[in-house]
């Protein structure tokens, strides 16, 4: 005998589907935010480290932009597995269009902050190259906490870098260079370099439109610590 709609029984929905939810904490909201922003980060992560070719060294831009750079290093240097991060979504979809276009197999592209990669990546991860190019000079002396150029940063960087590994810093802002510098110079597991050769060359968009830039490199020297 067929069942009656109104013959059936519902069982009861859970509490927290009847009654409402107290709004989050602005704390517990952000912090909401940034685990879903790193879950994002891991998978995008995850399809990075699956393309790895044993053996190669590997190279980090922070800061990719839409590319250029690393993409023209990518075919400079096809035996490097190259990674770029930028958190602009509209930067990296043009990234990612550019290697696709060009059939770059080597350069690889990730969207998020950099604060939040350096969170997630797994700690055997180890590169041998990090490129940081033309960074928010934050001008402001008011914004200058917000410089990416910190101790606490640099501490982060050096667990993924190996021993011996190169960072590359450039940028237009002169005042942004001599502090970047000196905070490198001061921290105990890099060590500036006074006579270097930049490896590679290809102009940036942000190079493009200065006139002049400053550089530096340094290496890293000790363990990172734990």
């Amino acid at each position: 005998m067929p069942i009656r709609t109104n013959e059936l029984q519902m069982a009861p929905l859970p509490a927290e589907l009847v009654a409402p939810q107290p709004p989050l904490s602005g704390r517990a909201l952000a912090e909401r935010i940034t685990a879903e922003r790193r879950a994002q980060l891991r998978r995008q992560i995850s399809t990075y480290i699956d393309k790895l070719v044993p053996g190669r060294r590997r190279v980090l831009e922070i800061g990719c932009g839409h590319g250029h750079f690393l993409t023209a290093y990518a075919c400079a240097f096809p035996d490097h597995d190259c990674l770029g991060i930028d958190y602009s979504r509209e930067r990296i979809e043009k990234a990612r269009r550019k290697v696709e276009r060009n059939r770059v197999a080597n350069a690889h592209f990730l969207l998020g902050a950099v604060q939040d990669l350096l969170a997630v990546l797994p700690d055997t991860l180890k590169f041998d190259r990090v490129f940081i190019l033309y960074p928010d000079p934050w001008p402001k002396r008011r914004h200058r906490k917000n410089r990416l150029m910190q101790p606490p940063f640099l501490d982060q960087l050096a667990t993924f870098v190996r021993a011996g590994g190169e960072l590359f810093f450039r940028t237009d802002h002169e005042e942004y260079f001599a502090q970047a510098r000196s905070v490198v110079a001061e921290h105990p597991q890099w060590r500036l370099l006074t006579d270097f050769a930049w490896p590679f060359e290809h102009p940036t968009v942000f190079q493009e439109r200065t006139p002049t830039h400053h550089s530096f490199a340094a290496v890293r020297t000790s363990p990172a610590r734990q």
